[in-house]
């Protein structure tokens, strides 16, 4: 189908969304005005033998659950597909099996119901989480700053308004959430990694180990990595085998230190591009972090901006955030006379959001309400 099904104009009716972008199967029902009526998250079990997300047994492990978790999800919400007003789903980026069979199930369901079908950025839905009414203090008015940090991400974006997007900065090389894992796979410890790193940390001395914070004190808010894990893999080289509890917690500190150290500069360069931002945003799996979440809070404090994050159970991927992100989407279409319907628009395993001013067009997607 090459244009939309333009007779199909959003009721104003309760969305279905699907997340299917990695290992999480995610589905939830949001009425109009962001209020949750149902949401359910499976973290797939498939992966542990692995230490690691497996692409394939992904999108299997996505296309075994997620009709089942649709009907929970309806139950939940004491709905029938009938009720529904729009379905949405997340289609890049991510592991493109898991988007094909989550956007793939969600396309299907907007045919056969006749309702439209919102394709939704990944990324972009972790940046509107914070809007979602009733979650920050006073709302999240444009423009703010987010830091978005995950497994896979790492970047300084300024959010001018909905659908307008600036990267200010970025990873080099591994991601905050990539290092957490890799660190903690060199630790022993189970994965996913990023949580079990910070349990063992809660037990260790962050002054234990002087490790480097790279980039530190550098102009501009790119990040790096890779070294920081580097410097963790030849400490334990010199370390006793096996490592003393003791001291495994006193290096997960260290490097938990380190990150935060890094991260919070980075930051601080950041809003110092975007002095018009008066909040602060963190999302991503790695903002459920509690020594990460402390040093923003501070930093957010001394700038004299505000700071929001979301509830933990909407830091990892999760469908309430790409229901909310349809909404909006929805919502400018509707503002600018546009019948929202992206049938046509293709799961990617990449999509920046500096895109997603064109994907409605410029015009509709700064309509939205603040």
């Amino acid at each position: 189908m090459d244009q939309p099904r333009a007779d199909l104009i959003w009721n104003g009716g309760p969305v279905l969304a699907i997340e299917s972008s990695c290992d999480e199967t995610a589905v939830a029902v949001l009425q109009h005005d962001g209020v949750i009526l149902a949401e359910r998250v499976l973290s797939q079990q498939e992966h542990l033998p692995f230490g690691g997300v497996v692409p394939e047994i992904a999108a299997r492990a996505h296309l075994a659950h997620l009709p089942g978790l649709v009907r929970a999800i309806l139950a939940d919400a004491a709905l029938s597909p009938g009720d529904l007003g729009a379905i949405a789903a997340s289609c890049g980026p991510g592991l493109i099996g898991g988007l094909i069979v989550g956007s793939g199930l969600g396309r299907g369901m907007a045919l056969a119901l006749e309702v439209p079908f919102v394709a939704v950025n990944h990324l972009e839905a972790h940046a509107l989480t914070a809007r979602l009414p009733g979650l920050a203090e006073g709302g999240a008015p444009f423009p703010y700053l987010l830091l978005l940090v995950s497994g896979g991400h790492c970047q300084c974006v300024a959010v001018d308004g909905f659908g307008r997007y600036r990267r200010l900065g970025g990873t080099i090389d591994d991601a905050a959430g990539e290092a957490f894992d890799k660190v903690a796979k060199m630790l022993g410890l189970g994965w996913p990694g990023g949580p079990a790193l910070e349990r063992l940390a809660e037990g260790g001395d962050p002054t234990a180990h002087r490790l480097p914070r790279p980039l530190l004190g550098r102009p501009g808010c790119d990040f790096s990595f890779s070294g920081l894990k580097t410097a963790v893999a030849q400490r334990l080289a010199i370390l006793p085998a096996p490592l003393p509890e003791s001291d495994a917690a006193d290096l997960a500190a260290s490097f938990q230190a380190a990150v935060a150290d890094v991260v919070a500069d980075r930051v601080g360069h950041a809003l110092a591009l975007m002095p018009e931002a008066r909040l602060l945003v963190v999302a991503g799996g790695v903002a459920a972090n509690a020594t990460l979440r402390a040093r923003l809070t501070g930093l957010a404090a001394a700038r004299g901006i505000a700071f929001a994050a979301p509830p933990l159970r909407l830091c990892t991927d999760n469908a309430v955030m790409v229901g909310w992100a349809a909404i909006e989407t929805l919502q400018a279409g509707r503002a600018a006379g546009i019948a929202v319907d992206e049938l046509a628009m293709p799961p990617r395993p990449r999509w920046p959001l500096e895109q997603m001013a064109d994907r409605l067009g410029t015009s509709a997607r700064a309509t939205a309400p603040a």
